[in-house]
């Protein structure tokens, strides 16, 4: 019996033993154990294409709001603020019109003085073309009176007819002088009076250009509808991420041109979300669908599926994807009063279903440089397998290229392997240098 006791004292000490030796020389003593990957098999039956999608409430129509061209910066004296109704030929916003007042004086100054000197002109050419008309009566009464001296030159000397040949010849020359000079002051006159006319002419259009601006610096609403104030970008020379803008206020100024508020068109709303190309197939226009809008909990509304989109976004510049998105319209049943665009909603669409289908759980399909696959098991490892998404719904996917009762993986069988390597060495201290 003493014999036996020390025999089991000692196998018990050379164990214990051997297990302090195995954790001080870093050895790992815990059985060797295969990673965990969870799998699924390939179901064969039948599937309904419900279509979950979200999105957001848009107004049937959307009217911008502009600063009228006024060539210079604006201020705001009146505006609509956020999400107050107005109605059609409502002045929402009103701009201050104390320059382009100054500027409509200015041109009325400038029209009156314009059309002042037309008629003093006028006046003066009046005054002028009878002090012409005078001085070449006066001129040919001369001339006609030399030619009566000069007739009679045979019945006097010599030098009396020279005489009368001199002064004639002068009364003529002067006749021809003054002629002249009257054509001369009379397109002299014409060309002033066409200077003054084109000064009256921009000063009139100045003072046109002034009081159309005046009118539109009251901007009326287009529409019945809800205001939308813009974010103010004027005087923002960069912007950043998350950067929060304020919004036009009375008092703010701004640019001609500028979009300073929308006007939403109330009482037609419609439901806009994106679909991807797989769930787009399993749409069609009527189908019935429900919406769930954040901004009202506890309310679902009915809607149906409208037009479908054509096009499609490939994705951003830094990510390619094979999953293409497509815009859908979807017309409310019974819109409701309360509803506000840019709401985000959350949508369920009644999809048809499909008999004698191959599914898997959509999780255990995998996307990579536009092509899906799966990881088959076959034996004690998983093989990579290429597959075909025909349909799919937000759990499951009809796929081709694989038999019923195929099993697969619902991970990627390499990252659970290194998943379990990693807790492996952090439990049994660290691994051997391979």
């Amino acid at each position: 019996m003493k014999l036996r006791r020390g025999l089991f004292w000692g196998a018990g000490v050379v164990a214990v033993g051997a297990v302090t030796a195995a954790f001080v020389s870093g050895s790992t003593v815990l059985p060797d154990t295969r990673p965990a990957v969870p799998t699924a098999k390939v179901v064969r039956g039948s599937l309904k294409l419900t279509v979950y999608a979200t999105g957001e409430l848009r107004a049937g129509r959307t009217v911008n709001l502009v600063a009228p061209p006024a060539g210079g910066a604006l201020r705001i004296l009146k505006l609509a603020p956020t999400g107050s109704s107005v109605k059609k030929d409502d002045v929402v916003i009103q701009f201050d019109p104390s320059d382009q007042q100054y500027a409509l004086e200015q041109a009325k100054s400038d029209l009156a003085g314009a059309q002042q000197e037309i008629a003093k002109l006028e006046a003066d050419n009046a005054v002028q073309a009878s002090q012409d008309k005078l001085n070449m009566l006066t001129a040919r009464y001369d001339v006609r009176r030399g030619e009566l001296n000069a007739a009679g030159n045979e019945f006097v000397g010599a030098i009396d007819a020279k005489k009368n040949e001199l002064t004639l010849d002068e009364a003529r020359q002067h006749l021809a002088q003054l002629e002249r000079d009257a054509a001369a002051r009379v397109s002299t006159s014409t060309a002033a009076l066409a200077v003054l006319e084109e000064k009256r002419h921009k000063a009139r259009l100045a003072m046109e250009r002034a009081q159309s601006i005046i009118d539109n610096l009251d901007v009326k609403s287009p529409i019945d509808g809800l205001m939308s104030v813009k974010e103010n970008r004027d005087g923002q020379y960069f912007f950043f991420s998350g950067m929060v803008l304020p919004e036009y206020k009375e008092g703010d100024t701004t640019a001609s041109g500028r979009n300073i508020a929308d006007v939403i068109e109330a009482g037609r709303m419609e439901v806009r979300a994106q679909v991807t190309e797989v769930d787009r197939g399993n749409l069609q226009t009527g189908q019935s669908a429900v919406v769930d809008i954040d901004a009202l909990p506890g309310r679902t509304y009915t809607a149906r599926v409208g037009p479908l989109g054509t096009t499609a976004a490939q994705g951003s510049f830094f990510q390619t994807t094979a999953v293409r998105r497509f815009d859908i319209v979807l017309n409310l049943d019974h819109p409701d009063p309360m509803m506000r665009a840019g709401s985000s909603l959350r949508v369920v669409i009644d999809g048809r279903e499909i008999k004698d289908a191959l599914h898997v759980p959509r999780q255990a399909v995998f996307e990579k440089a536009g092509k899906n696959y799966v990881f088959l098991q076959t034996g004690d490892r998983f093989e990579r397998r290429d597959v075909k998404v025909l349909n799919a719904t937000e759990s499951r996917a009809v796929i081709s290229g694989l038999h019923e009762g195929d099993v697969i993986a619902l991970v990627d069988p390499d990252v659970a392997l290194s998943r379990t390597k990693s807790s492996s060495g952090a439990i049994g201290g660290p691994a051997a240098p391979r």
